[in-house]
């Protein structure tokens, strides 16, 4: 795991070193073991390193045996043992054990299509010296983010945009199209991000550069969810010890380390089966990590308890209040670089921080279960939704949805008739593409209500948010079936956009901690994707097959254990006089006129109802996403506009220039 970052210079012009290096300060948190740099005229990258393999030989960059190719990699390659030896066998001589060599080497060996042969979570930089062109490339699922700009004639990229915003030609500016992108599907398109003029190089793409800027642009793999149907009981027997069989290997490759490798643990079906998966593959203690929280309506520590127990891990647990939370918000927005309708990163900034203090560097997590193997509410009511679509005027048909939504009385005609409504705007356009989803998108984009209309405008030069969501789909995803077209989307918006980065990668590495996610492996998500739909949601039972495949390694409470969302108290942390003195501020008047973003009266409007209904429990979800939502938005403006803290310069331990290696620590020892 690190931080990249590079530049292509602008014709006429060598790439700059101190530029180089200002940027690796902006990412010493993704790597504190060390840095590196390379140079070779107009091309410049750097490097910070968390050394994970081969710690005394993995020094990036790192080039392939006749000096032509040179790497840089933040991620790791978790099949790296066997191409390695594959390679070798055509050849190839290697001088590290370092996964990262091995992607030099392929990439000689095979080009773009090396990336088929890669199992991983990585984003990549590759510099071909002979034909001077650059190769980027970013891992299936965007586990590991990768930013790119064209800035004054430079191509620029990195691994976090504020990297990016070192370079004197960028705009230190929010976008307004990010800012309602993400106030309405939850994520960025990859065409932009929250940063004017820095966009993300997508999932499963790559991107080649020469001499003339940018030559190709491509998507290089996808997932492609099968269509509906059942299978015979001994069948789904087979299928279950078949996933059981790429989950075990999926966690076994994920175990490879030169250093000691621990598990997330929340007390649910995911991480539990990782955890159990784990520990019959390791010799040594497997030490697990869980968030617990003050508040008992989102504690989940009795469940972890029982994990732990029943498989003799060794826990540590972080427990987390409203005033935690609040603490944590503004260096979880430093962290994940946009806006946040939730506080739930911020607990799992605060659990990273605990490995760290543990002395460890590594995490297992349980990330993509749910997206793969239709685990979220959303697939079920999509599902209620389609059944009931077919007969609109059903009295019985909503009673499902009594089955999903707690808060949905059986008495349709008063507790529940609010939420009915809610649940029957769009029922019957069930050919929409984005049909799964209008109801988040519909209640999250009333936040919107509280943006000042010239920002409305400016963004809505760029399309809206749902129709360029929709233009980006593949040809073949209306041939999909329901649960097909719902779980594609969810990997493409909250997953890619969300979870991965809001939740995963940037609170594990403001800690330097590196996450791994078996359940990403692309074995699993493609096995996933084949399986009928009555496999992954049977009738309205989630992960069906999952359950099936791990039920054997865990407690029954466990396995059959519904699925609870992963929330965190929101409106306690922020109103009421123990609130942090920063959110006064940033919510005042003048302050939000200056930053130009959000219209001060509704906002006002939005902050006295939540702290008129805190006491009672009583504000709307949609009340808490607009408060986190603003306040998340200011501290991005005042972090990175109004008042940016640059980070130091770092110094290199490893200079590479063309193809000669200048060790700079091995020349200190000599001297």
């Amino acid at each position: 795991m690190c931080g990249i970052a590079g530049i292509y210079a602008r014709p006429g012009v060598a790439a700059p070193p101190d530029l180089l290096l200002e940027m690796a300060g902006e990412l010493r948190h993704r790597g504190p073991d060390g840095t590196g740099l390379y140079l070779d005229g107009r091309y410049g990258m750097a490097n910070t390193r968390l050394a994970i393999v081969d710690l005394a030989g993995g020094d990036q960059p790192l080039g392939s045996e006749d000096g032509r190719y040179w790497v840089m990699q933040n991620g790791e390659v978790y099949n790296h043992v066997e191409l390695r030896e594959e390679l070798a066998a055509l050849g190839r001589r290697f001088a590290t054990t370092c996964d990262t060599e091995v992607i030099a080497h392929a990439y000689a060996e095979w080009g773009p299509a090396c990336l088929d042969r890669l199992n991983g979570d990585f984003a990549i930089a590759v510099w071909d010296r002979l034909a001077e062109e650059l190769f980027l490339a970013r891992d299936r699922f965007g586990v590991r983010p990768l930013f790119v700009a064209e800035l004054g004639g430079d191509l620029v990229f990195a691994s976090e945009a504020k990297a990016i915003l070192r370079h004197p030609a960028a705009r230190r500016e929010l976008d307004p199209a990010g800012l309602v992108e993400t106030f309405t599907t939850w994520c960025i398109s990859p065409d932009g991000s929250a940063f004017a003029g820095i966009r993300e190089l997508a999932p499963a793409h790559y991107l080649v550069a020469g001499r003339d800027g940018i030559r190709e642009e491509r998507r290089w793999w996808d997932l492609r969810f099968s269509a509906a149907g059942d299978v015979p009981a001994a069948e789904r027997d087979s299928l279950a010890g078949e996933l059981d069989a790429l989950l075990a290997d999926a966690t076994r490759l994920r175990l490879r380390a030169d250093v000691p490798v621990a598990a997330y643990l929340s007390g649910g079906l995911d991480s539990s089966a990782i955890v159990a998966l784990a520990l019959e593959q390791m010799e040594e203690t497997l030490y697990s990590f869980g968030i617990g929280f003050e508040d008992p309506r989102f504690d989940e520590s009795e469940f972890q308890d029982r994990l732990a127990g029943d498989q003799g891990t060794s826990l540590t647990r972080a427990v987390v209040g409203a005033r935690d939370i609040a603490e944590l918000l503004p260096r979880t927005v430093e962290m994940s670089e946009k806006p946040t309708l939730r506080t739930a990163p911020a607990p799992l900034l605060r659990l990273s921080r605990a490995v760290r203090e543990a002395g460890l560097k590594v995490v297992t997590t349980g990330e993509g279960a749910d997206e793969l193997f239709a685990g979220y509410d959303l697939f079920r009511e999509n599902k209620v939704r389609h059944f009931w679509a077919r007969e609109p005027e059903s009295e019985l048909r909503p009673l499902l949805l009594t089955r999903l939504n707690a808060f949905i009385g059986k008495d349709l005609k008063r507790s529940g008739a609010f939420l009915v409504g809610f649940y029957r705007k769009g029922l019957t356009d069930t050919e929409d593409p984005l049909y799964s989803h209008r109801i988040r998108f519909a209640n999250t984009a009333r936040i919107l209500a509280l943006v000042q209309d010239d920002v409305l405008a400016r963004a809505a030069e760029r399309g809206d948010p749902a129709e360029r969501l929709e233009a980006r789909l593949p040809g073949w995803f209306g041939e999909l079936t329901p649960l097909g077209r719902a779980q594609y989307l969810e990997i493409t918006t909250f997953l890619n956009g969300y979870l991965l980065h809001s939740q995963g990668d940037r609170m594990l590495m403001g800690h330097s901690v590196e996450g791994r996610f078996p359940f990403l492996d692309y074995r699993v998500a493609e096995f996933a994707a084949a399986l009928p739909d009555a496999l992954r949601l049977r009738g309205l039972h989630e992960k069906y097959l999952l359950r099936k495949a791990v039920e054997h390694r865990l407690p029954a409470e466990i396995a059959e254990r519904k699925k609870r969302p992963y929330r965190a108290p929101i409106v306690g942390a922020f109103v009421g006089d123990g609130a942090p003195e920063y959110v006064r501020e940033l919510l005042e008047p003048g302050r939000l006129e200056a930053a130009g973003i959000f219209a001060p009266e509704p906002v006002a409007r939005v902050v006295r109802k939540c702290e008129a209904g805190a006491p009672r429990d009583a504000v709307s979800e949609t009340d808490e996403m607009a408060l986190v939502g603003v306040l998340s938005t200011m501290l991005l403006h005042d972090r990175f506009v109004a008042d940016p803290t640059l980070a130091d310069p770092l110094v290199p331990d490893r200079v590479v220039v063309g193809a000669e290696v200048r060790d700079s620590r091995a020349e200190a020892a000599v001297a």
